[in-house]
């Protein structure tokens, strides 16, 4: 099979969706992706059983103990790609969609079956089996690579989406900065909006890296409102081989919650900022607003932080990301519930990210860190104090696939993380010869440990900007002369690049017969 690399996949896959909106293309594109990964996992390991005199590659058991799907006849690649060019390529992928379901429970009603629905080019489909045919997916090996797609494919189209396609996708970059500031381990980690999943992919990953594997590490649960989206969430770690408690059913968090009785020992979430319409009125009542306040109906951001406070474990952490608005909001129902928080002492971490890391939105955000209990998370006593991090003029790097959209470097989401664990383990307090503390090392301008009182005085701001201060400018000791030399060549070189560049366009144009003039004179 040839090697593809995922850049390429997904230009020559997005060249077949012809006027096809980018938000239908995904699932058409996605799963049969998915189909394509179930089908070689299963021949290579039918391969590996007809190996053995003693075993029976038709026994869909001997897959069972493979912890492989068992795929029938009908819905396996080859044919699949043997009906790529008939006009009925579309009825034949749904039949087989339909026939994996059939004989696995665990993807029933999951795998998307509307590829022989006349909108869909059944031209343009069937070519798109035939750029699948060519790679090969399904083996161990490249589990990682068809993550790797399958990750990069749900970014790029969120991207296409607009606004729309945050609802599935939180940006990479942001979830590997939650997750090693929390450091899930052990326990049971809960995402109640987990969108495509990528809080749990993360957290695995966080676990193998670390301890070389991740079976029966962590206890995985999420809960997902819109359909297609919790359908995608089960395919992208099915193809992980990933276990997920999902709930039974699609549903809404705050009326239908999933998972009642659940306190976990992390949770990690992306909740859809500034919610007007999330149905508080129908929940004054309710019992997770009882300690600390009711949100207010107009926007759900509160009650997202409610929520996740209620499922917390009586040692757990949270880590979320929220718009920047809901730290310094002055609604009182926003207000008290933040009053309330912060002198419960259930508030831990407050970080306040850089622009342009969401394609879908504008708005900026930040990460909140919660504690249920200071005292007992294994970590120092922060009894009383609030770690307070401005990364907004922290390094960022743009996406190779993207003009606009940033993402956090791995010196920034150190430097973030470094300070986050320093400040719970003790590590930030210059100490006296004699023993005791004198008072924490604050860095001007990035993080500052706040007092309770500090925070009091502050009418219970939460804006990182407010207590860290003005990072100190660096003197800048490199004499005058140095300096233009060094600048004067670096224009220099900046210059020739464009004069090379301007060539190079002008003789591309010249041999469309298009002839490039500047300043009256032709370029050649």
């Amino acid at each position: 099979m040839a090697e593809l690399r995922k850049e390429d996949l997904w230009v020559m896959a997005d060249k077949l969706r012809n006027n096809m909106d980018s938000a239908e293309y995904k699932h058409v594109c996605l799963g049969l992706v998915f189909l394509k990964y179930i089908s070689d996992s299963f021949i290579r390991a039918y391969n590996e059983i007809s190996q053995d005199e003693y075993a029976d590659p038709e026994d869909r058991d001997e897959y069972l103990a493979m912890n492989v799907f068992w795929v029938p006849q009908e819905a396996r690649w080859e044919n699949i790609k043997n009906n790529a060019k008939d006009p009925t390529i579309g009825q034949v992928i749904d039949n087989a969609m339909y026939a994996i379901e059939k004989e696995n429970s665990s993807l029933r009603g999951v795998l998307p079956k509307d590829f022989a629905r006349a909108s869909l080019d059944k031209r343009s489909l069937g070519e798109l089996v035939d750029l699948l045919s060519d790679l090969e997916i399904g083996s161990d090996a490249n589990k990682d690579t068809l993550g790797s797609v399958y990750e990069y494919f749900l970014g790029k189209f969120a991207r296409a989406e607009g606004k729309l396609g945050g609802e599935f996708y939180t940006p990479r970059s942001v979830v590997e900065l939650i997750v090693a500031m929390i450091e899930p381990h052990d326990g049971r980690v809960f995402d109640p909006c987990c969108g495509s999943g990528g809080m749990f992919v993360q957290s695995e990953k966080f676990v193998e890296d670390r301890q070389g594997r991740r079976d029966g590490q962590l206890a995985l649960y999420g809960q997902e409102s819109n359909y297609n989206t919790w359908k995608l969430c089960r395919m992208n770690l099915a193809i992980r081989g990933i276990e997920v408690n999902l709930g039974q059913q699609n549903a809404d968090s705050f009326h239908n919650d999933q998972h009642k009785s659940l306190k976990a020992d992390y949770i990690m979430a992306n909740p859809p900022f500034n919610i007007s319409d999330w149905g508080g009125e129908r929940l004054i009542d309710d019992a997770r607003w009882s300690k600390y306040g009711i949100p207010p109906t107009g926007n759900a951001n509160y009650a997202w932080i409610l929520h996740m406070l209620y499922h917390l474990a009586p040692s757990g952490t949270a880590g979320f990301v929220l718009a920047n608005g809901s730290l310094s909001s002055s609604t009182i129902s926003e207000y008290t519930i933040r009053k309330n928080l912060i002198e419960d002492d259930k508030i831990d971490c407050i970080v306040t990210l850089p622009g342009g890391l969401f394609s879908t939105t504008s708005i900026p955000v930040c990460l909140w860190f919660m504690a249920r209990n200071k005292l007992k998370n294994g970590h120092r006593d922060r009894h009383g104090e609030i770690l307070f991090i401005d990364a907004r003029n922290m390094d960022t790097e743009p996406y190779v696939d993207s003009r606009t959209q940033r993402q956090l470097t791995p010196k920034t989401i150190d430097a973030i993380t470094s300070a986050y664990h320093s400040f719970r383990n003790h590590e930030l307090k210059a100490i006296k010869s004699d023993g005791t503390d004198v008072n924490y090392k604050d860095k001007q301008g990035f993080w500052k440990v706040a007092t309770l009182e500090d925070i009091r005085a502050k009418n219970y701001n939460l804006t990182p900007a407010s207590y860290v201060g003005v990072a100190p400018v660096e003197e800048d000791n490199e004499p005058f002369e140095e300096k233009m030399d060094r600048l004067t060549n670096e224009l220099s070189d900046v210059i020739k690049q464009s004069v090379a560049l301007d060539a190079i366009i002008a003789r591309h144009l010249l041999e469309l017969g298009w002839e490039l003039k500047l300043g009256g004179e032709n370029i050649e």
